[in-house]
This record gives structure tokens, C-alpha cells and sequence, in this order.
């Protein structure tokens, strides 16, 4: 019998065991951290806790997503660097609670489908509007200073302060109650016999949160990677002279990317409007730490990167914030310092086409 015949059947040697996991750090870190994270938590506290605090957890991820997303196009599709992206989301939130609060007896109702009378049209008139502030602001402010990241900082910091004080114009400077549609309020059962996490309430507007942020994440990454518009802006990255020599007009393709992360932007404010049921114009400042630390985390200008920095920023949020409240505020940054530590360019950098 040969020595391969003699190995055939044996168990698999340590070194094979740890060979196989390191490759499954290196290869696969979003998914490794986000088991890591959850495992440790699982072990520190109550099953029952632990799904409530993971399912919040995503929920919250899931919005930091919508609102973090526009900024990682911008910037990683359009090399943009728009610190005014937090002004945007406070201008969603009170755009959607606008309308919110003028179709408030549709939103009162106990039913669904007249509650979706109050929330679709809040929350298409804080896309609208998000994205129609982004036409103007990317033709008058970020056109003139493309590919000089420092006159980018210094002129959207400006145009964020601009936004903010015409917020406080239109809307006063006062804290603004967002009544959250009836339908959404309350919370799901899990049946009783369920072992161990039976009885446990969750919350319908996380898991409602939770459907929204996979639904866009899927729906950008299916455009950016699967067609012609999305193979074309990346292109443009690469090389705008090419692009153009083909018949392209890529400044209208780099428009569209700079409106429609604006947009989502202001989705994400609508949406973060809801979940807080307050809002004030410096939120979306406020919102901007972790937007950054989600873009940093994640890999700069990766929208996979993007989801999965959101969704460890949202768990670890809640994982913290319940085993040691007075830990929660450093919590993100922390997270953000141990991942650069270990990989620099972020979880999942952006290969470039």
C-alpha cells in the first residue's frame, strides 16, 4: 500500500485545520469578523437577548447602509470626497417627515396598505428632493474642484453649513417629533415553542429596515457589476479619455452617480427619521462618524465592503452599548482602529476593473 493509500481515511492534521481557517480569515475577513463578533456575543449574554440586540443590530446596520452607500459611490466611483453628505441625510429626514406629518391620519391607521399612502410618498419626496439638491450642488460646487481632494473637503465642509442653516430656515432650529406610521409600531411574537428564543418580540420596523437594506444593496450591486451603465462608470474610473473616444458622455454618467447618491442619502435620513421618531437639522453631522467609519471599514469606495462595515457597525453598536453602555460611544471608532490594524486597506478593497 502506498503512503497516499495510507492517508486516505486519516483525520485531517492540525496544521491542515489551521492552514484551511487562516485562508478563511485572509479570504473571507468580512465574514470572519461578523462570526467572530456575534460568536463572543452569544457566549457574554442571554440567547434571548442576544437575537433581539442581533436582529436591532442589523436593522440599524441596514440604515447606516442607505445612508452610507451614497457616499461610498461618490467616492468610489467618482474619486469625490463630499463631507456635506451628512447635510443631505438631515435634509431627507425632513423632507419624509414633511410628509409624514401633512398625511398623518393615512399614517394613523391601523392598516397597512393605507399606512403605505403616507410612507412611499415620504419616502420618494426625500429621495426627490435629496437628489435634486445633489443635481445643483454637484454643478456648482463639486464640478469645479474634480480631482483636487482638498478644495473638495474645504468647499462641501462650506456647502454643508449652507444647507444646514437653509434647513433651519425652512424647518426652525427645534427638535421635530416624526410620527412613525401605525402599522409599523409594535412588534412579532416568535411562537412559544421555538426552543430558547420562544416569546422573544421583534420589532416590525427593524425587520421592515432589515428588508430595505438588503433590497438596495442588491439592487446596487446588480447595476454597478451586471450592466452596461455600471461597466461603463467603472470604466470611466479607469480611464475617462476612453471612455469618451467611444462615444460615451461620462461627466452625464458621473452626474447620475453624484444624484443618485444624494438620494440615497436622503432615503436613508427618511428612513432614520422613522426609527428615532425625532429629528434635528444636525443629525446627518452627528450620522457622518459612523458613514465614515462604515466607508473606512468596509474598503474605500466598496459597496460589499460598505454593506458588511455597516452591518458590524449596527451589532456592535447594540452588542456594546448592552454589555457596557459607557463603552458604546467608542465602540465604532475602536472597531474601526482594530480592522486597520489588521488590514489596512479595509475588509473587502475594491479591485479595480
Amino acid at each position: 500500500m502506498s503512503a497516499h493509500d495510507e492517508m486516505i481515511g486519516q483525520p485531517e492534521r492540525p496544521q491542515g485545520v489551521l492552514a484551511r481557517f487562516a485562508a478563511f480569515r485572509e479570504n473571507k475577513p468580512h465574514i470572519f469578523l461578523l462570526l467572530l463578533m456575534m460568536a463572543v456575543a452569544l457566549l457574554m449574554m442571554d440567547p434571548r437577548t442576544w437575537v433581539l440586540l442581533t436582529i436591532s443590530g442589523l436593522a440599524m446596520g441596514a440604515m447606516v447602509f442607505l445612508m452610507a452607500s451614497g457616499m461610498t459611490l461618490t467616492f468610489g466611483l467618482m474619486n469625490v470626497l463630499n463631507l456635506a453628505h451628512g447635510a443631505f441625510i438631515s435634509l431627507g429626514a425632513f423632507a419624509g417627515a414633511s410628509v409624514l406629518v401633512w398625511l398623518s391620519s393615512q399614517a394613523s391607521e391601523p392598516s397597512l396598505l393605507i399606512n403605505l399612502a403616507a410612507i412611499l410618498p415620504a419616502l420618494g419626496f426625500a429621495l426627490v428632493v435629496a437628489g435634486l439638491l445633489g443635481l445643483v450642488f454637484e454643478r456648482l460646487v463639486i464640478k469645479p474642484v474634480y480631482g483636487d481632494h482638498l478644495k473638495q473637503i474645504l468647499v462641501t465642509v462650506g456647502g454643508s453649513i449652507i444647507i444646514m442653516e437653509l434647513i433651519h430656515v425652512v424647518w426652525g432650529p427645534n427638535e421635530i417629533p416624526v410620527p412613525r406610521p401605525e402599522a409599523l409600531t409594535g412588534a412579532f411574537l416568535l411562537p412559544e415553542a421555538l426552543p430558547v428564543i420562544g416569546g422573544v418580540a421583534l420589532e416590525k420596523y427593524r425587520l421592515i429596515a432589515v428588508v430595505l437594506g438588503l433590497a438596495i444593496y442588491g439592487l446596487m450591486t446588480w447595476i454597478i457589476e451586471r450592466t452596461r451603465v455600471g461597466i461603463l462608470i467603472r470604466a470611466g474610473v479607469e480611464s475617462r479619455e476612453m471612455v469618451e473616444v467611444q462615444g460615451y458622455r461620462i461627466r452625464l454618467l458621473f452626474l447620475g452617480v453624484f444624484v443618485a447618491g444624494s438620494a440615497l442619502a436622503g432615503l436613508g435620513g427618511a428612513m432614520w427619521a422613522m426609527y428615532r421618531e425625532i429629528i434635528t437639522a444636525h443629525m446627518g453631522d452627528e450620522l457622518m462618524i459612523s458613514v465614515i467609519v462604515v466607508i473606512i471599514l468596509g474598503g474605500l469606495g466598496s459597496i460589499k465592503g460598505c454593506f458588511y462595515g455597516a452591518v458590524l457597525v449596527g451589532l456592535i453598536n447594540l452588542y456594546v452599548g448592552y454589555l457596557e453602555p459607557r463603552l458604546a460611544a467608542v465602540a465604532t471608532v475602536g472597531l474601526m482602529v482594530g480592522v486597520l490594524m489588521w488590514r489596512p486597506q479595509g475588509l473587502i478593497p475594491v479591485i479595480k476593473v
